[in-house]
């Protein structure tokens, strides 16, 4: 690669090392625990856990409405990097304006952190969308991997930092747990801004040959949003990846959102779950680079389909967990490949869509992600209700990984990437 093209791929790269500290260290760490104790003091728990429930829905469904149709009117005017730029900068002053929040003003925290969640997942619409303009098709496997991986590490190094400082902070000179957690706010809004600067500086988009006034692209975009909707539905391949993606990446979501709760209502310790968080950030940042190596030697779909395989034991495995290292185990091993699993599906769409409509297709893609994580808890309240075991409700996430691994196996992809011919004609 060039050295230019080097600089554009490691600055696009270190987007994900930049936002990942919002998704570690605000979203899965300090927010919920501290909406709880902290904003929404005297709240019954069930009230608590409605309105933080409000603030994630709503910011997950507004982004899943709207990606489809910025990510078209990105395409139209060549205004993905703009876009990202925006929606990041939103994010940031939203997450830093939580530094500010007082004790009791539960409100004001689930707005803004609403709308951070909203510059979060919009941003990496584009942020994904950016891929082909950063890399060769014969590397998207590579480097697609290369920032999930950095986001791994860069979101892991910020947590582990801020989550010393509440457990021991006096080391940083601070007064308490409560004032280490609001400046952990802070240093993500900084982290974040900080780490988004080359990408601002030295990641370019293609442009259109010839850019259209605001009010046309709006318009062309709606346009073209419903066009790319049908599509989407008469590429067989495509249509049926989307599917078989939001299945699986559903059982991934949710074993990523319920695995905490679901430790503690095996009785683990508050410490135990936070230290399995910190392990998968870390076994995930060298196991996604691997996972870009399989898929470049492999194909995508095989990194995929090994990944799905090891989800679907570590369900089975859960179902005997009795001791704390057990718990350290499960961390360790979805942290092999959760990110290889994300990274891989990623450039595996990428090289499923037709050239220079990257970002109206992704916004299709983010769309479905953003709609996972919802079957299969319900899947799993269900069996819990039923059967009256936690311990049995986490098979029923096995039949997320199932169908949708069985649905990716009916995808026709040659043998290292890229659509069939025929599975892209008219259906």
């Amino acid at each position: 690669m060039k050295q230019e093209s080097k600089r554009g791929l490691w600055s696009w790269a270190f987007y994900d090392w930049a936002n990942s500290a919002f998704a570690t260290t605000v979203m899965a760490g300090f927010f919920p625990v501290f909406f709880k104790q902290y904003w929404a003091t005297g709240m019954a728990a069930s009230e608590s856990t409605f309105w933080l429930g409000v603030a994630n829905g709503a910011s997950g469904l507004l982004v899943a409405l709207m990606a489809p149709l910025l990510g078209a009117v990105a395409d139209r005017g060549g205004y993905k990097k703009g876009l990202l730029i925006f929606f990041t900068l939103l994010g940031v002053v939203m997450t830093g304006g939580l530094y500010l929040v007082g004790q009791g003003m539960w409100q004001w925290a689930a707005v803004l952190y609403l709308l951070a969640g909203i510059g979060f997942s919009a941003g990496n619409v584009f942020y994904d969308a950016l891929l082909p303009d950063v890399s060769a098709k014969s590397r998207y496997d590579r480097d697609s991997a290369l920032g999930y991986a950095l986001g791994y590490l860069g979101g892991g190094l910020l947590f582990a930092g801020n989550v010393a400082a509440t457990l021991h902070p006096e080391w940083f000179g601070l007064d308490d747990a409560a004032q280490a957690i609001h400046l952990s706010f802070a240093s993500v809004a900084v982290w974040w801004l900080l780490f988004s600067v080359p990408l601002m500086l030295w990641v370019d988009e293609r442009k259109p040959d010839i850019r259209p006034a605001i009010t046309t692209v709006l318009r062309e975009g709606m346009q073209q949003f419903i066009a790319t909707f049908h599509h989407i539905r008469g590429l067989r391949t495509v249509w049926m990846f989307l599917i078989a993606y939001w299945l699986y990446i559903d059982g991934v979501g949710t074993i990523a959102r319920m695995a905490l709760d679901y430790g503690m209502a095996l009785g683990f310790d508050a410490g135990v779950l936070i230290s399995a968080l910190l392990i998968t950030q870390f076994v995930a940042f060298p196991a996604a680079v691997l996972f870009g190596r399989i898929g470049e030697r492999y194909g995508a779909r095989s990194g995929i389909l090994i990944g799905i395989a090891i989800y679907a034991l570590l369900c089975i495995f859960s179902m005997f967990m009795r001791e704390a290292h057990d718990f350290y185990w499960l961390a360790a091993v979805s942290g092999l490949v959760m990110g290889g699993v994300q990274s891989l599906s990623r450039s595996l769409y990428a090289t499923l869509i037709p050239h220079g409509q990257a970002g109206e297709f992704f916004g299709f893609y983010n769309m479905m992600g953003k709609f996972a994580a919802i079957l299969g808890p319900l899947l799993m309240g269900l069996v819990s209700l039923i059967t009256g075991s936690n311990r049995l409700s986490v098979l029923a996430v096995l039949f997320l990984f199932v169908t949708g691994g069985l649905l990716l196996l009916r995808v026709r992809i040659h043998e290292h990437g890229g659509a069939n011919k025929k599975g892209l004609e008219m259906r």
